[in-house]
């Protein structure tokens, strides 16, 4: 409701709202909104007049006995006016008065509820006021069905009590019936983490139950002190799934959407977790492995930046309910570089219960962030095969870097390519990291820069561990990077080789590594520059400046990298997604699976 929905007779004050006077102006609050009237000492004066009229809805009659035009009648329009816009005002008699077909009535506790907080109190009061409710346990005497029947009675719903044998024991379902529509949701215990789904269907309840159960199991939550969910702990959760399947049937906001939680993803269902130890209770975005309902297979836009990209990372990485691996600093260290890593399951082996861990660096944390998540989700999907991006540019960016590696790296160098130190041992940021890598941490290395094609603006830069083996033989390669200009490409391998030699310190007991991340250098640029300022004096030796100036050349870069390969990476159709694609695409991701060509 807005100030341009006035007049129509029926606007009150939403109970509930509080109000402190200023010296001169007003500060209004409620559960919904609040605001701040300042400016002139004539303000509690006109609010002296006005509040009654407001509470009692009289509003239209108290504005009919003002002279259209006057002083008084122009304040007060200006008043109710910003009570609309900040929500602070509700259409229509109140929630307890409104019965239903049957002669029936919302309790009146709920409907004080209904008043607070709904945006068209009598619909709401209306939808509820025939609603019925049903519980559904393996044993319906248990504690948790019954703090679920006394929360649900508690609401003035008529609650039938059914056995389930195919849910577990410490799971409970609750449905209710409103307005010709069938809605449920389901709480319950995975490990010691108890949790209660988002509202949808029976089936998709039931689903997101049994998959929360598995992913809190394998988080490691810990083991409950008793089988059951017991005092407390099960009125928490039964009165949590109670609130959220009421404003369901109800029609209002689903309470995950009420605290504007910025870590929550909007347009991804949340899911509520609560532990006792310590006592804490907090939404979490969520998304099963089964996504029966509509509302359950969405597909986000891709992220508009690289901060609401590591945010969808950060959901899909909860170390409890997350579905992919989690990449984080823990406890390495950010100097000389930046490094996260997180741990992917085991081989398909007998040894399968050995983790994997990968580790890898950036110019800057949330890009080594950004880029570790991305190579977890390709080993996952299958190595070699899928190229995962934070959106279409950066995804195929990644792909044709990796393509051109590996087929430069296949090739016999020509030394009519090889580009002269010149041109690019100047550059700012390849001093820093060649430094380091030589002087800080003493690596015996050498950097080579050949250009990919005769002609071509793309060059593959490799640092390689000196000496060279028996019979000149090159060293292993410690970097390599594909860019658009040799000092840019010189750059990415040096920082890349800087990488690998802080994490092979760093993780030589942390078990077995699933390999380097990709050569993908300044395909994040697009994305870390996007809506981000550059201060003029951040030249290449800043990385702000740095990402800019390769940020620019990101889209030509491209192209060329695809003509010299004569294919690029093909999108991934929906029917040939392989999990955790599907899951990925719905949180924005893009996920390309590799052309045989540009293997």
């Amino acid at each position: 409701m807005t100030g341009a929905d006035l007049g129509t007779g029926g606007e009150r004050l939403r109970p509930g709202t509080a109000v402190t006077p200023l010296r001169a102006g007003l500060h209004l609050r409620g559960r919904r909104g609040s605001v701040t009237l300042e400016g002139s000492t004539a303000v509690p004066v006109v609010w002296g007049l006005l509040e009654e009229p407001l509470r009692s809805g009289r509003l239209a009659e108290f504005r009919e006995g003002l002279e259209p035009g006057s002083a008084v009648r122009v304040a007060v329009d200006t008043l109710v006016g910003q009570l609309a816009d900040h929500d602070l005002l509700v259409p229509g008699p109140p929630a307890a008065g409104t019965p239903d077909t049957t002669g029936g009535a919302v309790d009146p506790a709920v409907a004080r509820w209904i008043d607070a907080t709904a945006g068209h109190p009598a619909d709401a009061a209306a939808a509820l006021a025939t609603a019925r409710a049903e519980v559904l346990a393996r044993d319906p005497a248990a504690p948790p069905a019954a703090a679920a029947v006394r929360a649900l009675e508690a609401c003035g719903l008529p609650v039938t009590r059914t056995p389930d044998p195919e849910l577990p024991g410490d799971r409970v379902l609750l449905t209710v019936r409103a307005a010709g529509r069938d809605r449920a949701v389901a709480a319950g215990l995975g490990g010691a983490t108890g949790y209660a789904t988002a509202p949808g269907s029976a089936a998709q309840a039931r689903a997101d139950a049994a998959a929360l159960e598995t992913r809190l199991a394998a988080a490691g939550t810990g083991e409950p002190q008793s089988p059951e969910l017991t005092g407390a702990f099960a009125a928490l959760l039964a009165g949590a799934a109670a609130h959220r399947l009421l404003c369901a049937a109800a029609g209002l906001p689903d309470p995950a959407a009420e605290a504007a939680d910025p870590r929550l993803i909007p347009g991804i269902p949340a899911v509520l977790l609560a532990d006792t130890r310590p006592a804490r209770a907090d939404h979490h975005s969520w998304l099963g492995p089964e996504r029966i309902d509509a509302d359950r297979r969405v597909r986000l836009a891709p992220p508009a930046g690289l901060g609401e990209a590591l945010r969808r990372i950060t959901a899909l990485g909860e170390h409890r309910c997350g579905p992919l691996p989690g990449p984080l600093a823990g406890e390495l260290p950010q100097l000389p570089v930046p490094l996260a890593t997180c741990t992917l399951p085991g081989p398909a082996t007998a040894n399968a219960a050995t983790p994997r861990t990968l580790t890898g660096g950036g110019p800057r944390l949330d890009l080594a962030r950004l880029e570790l998540f991305c190579r977890a989700a390709e080993l996952l999907l299958g190595d070699g095969e899928f190229t995962v991006g934070a959106d279409s540019v950066h995804a195929r960016g990644r792909a044709l870097r990796h393509a051109a590696a590996r087929r430069l790296a296949a090739a016999v160098p020509d030394g009519r390519t090889a580009v002269d130190p010149a041109r690019w041992s100047g550059h700012p940021q390849l001093r820093h990291w060649w430094t380091t890598l030589t002087d800080r941490l003493a690596v015996a290395a050498r950097l080579e820069v050949h250009r990919a094609a005769p002609g071509a603006q793309a060059y593959r830069a490799v640092v390689r561990r000196t000496p060279v083996g028996p019979g000149g033989r090159p060293g292993p390669v410690l970097g390599e990077a594909v860019e658009a200009t040799p000092g840019d490409a010189a750059s990415f391998a040096a920082l890349a080789a800087v990488t690998a030699a802080v994490t092979a310190a760093c993780t030589a007991a942390a078990g077995p590594s699933a390999g380097p991340p990709r050569p993908s250098g300044g395909a994040v640029a697009p994305l870390a520059t996007a809506g981000a300022r550059t201060a003029a004096w951040e030249d290449l030796g800043w990385t702000g400046g740095w990402l800019a100036d390769l940020a620019g050349r990101e889209e030509a870069f491209q192209h060329t990298l695809h003509r010299l390969s004569g294919a690029g990476p093909a999108a991934l159709t929906p029917a040939a997604a392989p999990e955790p694609a599907g899951l990925l695409r719905s949180f924005g991701f893009t996920v390309l699976r590799t052309a045989e060509e540009t293997r």
